[in-house]
């Protein structure tokens, strides 16, 4: 079943109703709920305009999607109907403010999927109505990017890497609402490559990652594996931009899968002796393609001079708790003078938190605050930002091969 994963603090329900804090009766900073229902969590949180998470509740989906082998979006969205309710009571219980006392109610409005993001933003427009509050509606990939601004005195203009189950992207972020897009994945995210390859290697029957995502379970073996196991692949290697491919890179370790059923003489479904070295083997290949992409990046916001000369890069999104991965993009900032941030891992997959806190942001500047949102529509894709991956493209930029040694 699903389950609360963290910070539930376990007040009687029935306080909610007519709830008012001494803190809510004084004057204090602006206080912002955000409530997020993109994919298969759902999560709520009350954050201040000083970055202090008063309250928050996160209850995951994941012991359901594992029995099932992937996400089932009516399922997943009976899920958040199940539960959004007492999430986000259990969010503003804990945080001591009252309903009536929020500056603003934020809410994740696109992309995702469909059904999902329909239950969020329902329960939100019936809240903002029932309290007259302010709405705010958020990109899922815009909270992702300020979320280290919680933690860190990240300035603008800064370089954001989100990767994750279903995104992954390159942009400058020159404001709360201003992006420069300047690479993203052409067929499928790295994350969703992880889930597919930790299936395809069925690890969910491996002792060690019964209870485990496919990323998770990917990460894990890969402790234990020999990387150089499979032939290295270099995805879209002739191709001077920023842009990402994964799916090829799947299909190659998928026929490697086969190839060793056959040799070692086993059924599709059982785990294979190997099944380590080739974890170890598609995580390397997955962060290389991830790090090159990104090394391009760096190298054309310095060209262009689009970024300052002691430049930050940002890492966000569920890929991005993965510690091989991080310790890569470790070392190719530490090797081209910048500065690296990730938001902790819990705040790394999808959480209220971070659409509180970029509910804080717009608030801030003013920006797409909404007083009447009656017809307000959730929009399962939505670009992020203004696309110039095509002057990227133009720039032709050739990379200097990165030294082996700083990349173990």
């Amino acid at each position: 079943m699903a389950r609360f994963i963290y910070n539930m603090h376990r007040t009687p329900l029935a306080m909610y109703k007519g709830f008012i804090s001494v803190r809510s009766m004084l004057t204090g900073p602006r206080v912002v709920l955000g409530i997020e229902t993109s994919c298969d969590d759902t999560g709520a949180a009350v954050v201040d305009e000083h970055g202090k998470i008063l309250g928050e509740a996160l209850l995951s989906q994941i012991d359901v999607h594992l029995k099932t082998g992937g996400i089932i979006p009516p399922v997943a969205q009976k899920l958040h109907q199940d539960n959004i309710d007492r999430v986000v009571k259990e969010a503003i219980i804990s945080s001591g403010i009252s309903v009536n006392n929020l500056s603003a109610i934020a809410t994740t409005v696109k992309p995702g999927m469909a059904l999902s993001l329909g239950v969020g933003l329902t329960y939100s427009l019936n809240l903002v109505k029932q309290y007259k509050k302010p709405f705010i509606p958020i990109h899922h990939m815009e909270a992702h990017a300020l979320t280290a601004r919680l933690l860190h005195p990240v300035g603008f203009p800064f370089l954001v890497l989100l990767i994750s189950g279903g995104h992954c992207l390159l942009a400058v972020v020159n404001g709360v609402s201003d992006f420069l897009l300047l690479g993203q994945s052409l067929d499928e995210a790295p994350g969703e490559s992880l889930d597919k390859v930790a299936r395809r290697l069925s690890l969910i029957k491996h002792p060690d990652c019964s209870s485990m995502s496919g990323g998770q379970a990917i990460e894990h073996l890969s402790q234990f594996g020999d990387r150089n196991f499979c032939k290295e692949i270099r995805p879209m290697s002739q191709h001077q931009d920023c842009n990402f491919s994964f799916a090829g890179l799947r299909n190659y370790f998928n026929c490697t899968i086969e190839k060793m059923e056959n040799v070692e003489g086993i059924e599709k479904g059982a785990v294979l002796s190997c099944a380590a070295d080739i974890a170890a083997s598609f995580q390397h290949a997955v962060a290389h393609h991830i790090i090159k992409r990104t090394q391009r990046a760096i190298v054309f916001c310095k060209q262009e001079k689009l970024l300052p000369t002691n430049a930050s890069l940002v890492v966000s999104g569920g890929v991005a708790s993965n510690g091989y991965i991080r310790k890569m993009l470790q070392n190719l900032t530490d090797s081209m003078d910048m500065s690296l941030f990730c938001p902790p891992a819990r705040l790394c997959t999808d959480n209220g938190v971070m659409i509180a806190w970029n509910g804080i942001e717009r608030l801030r500047v003013g920006a797409g605050i909404l007083n009447d949102p009656l017809d307000f529509r959730y929009e399962p894709r939505a670009p992020l930002g203004t696309d110039i991956s095509e002057q990227v493209r133009r720039a032709s930029i050739k990379l200097a091969p990165l030294k082996r040694k700083n990349f173990l």
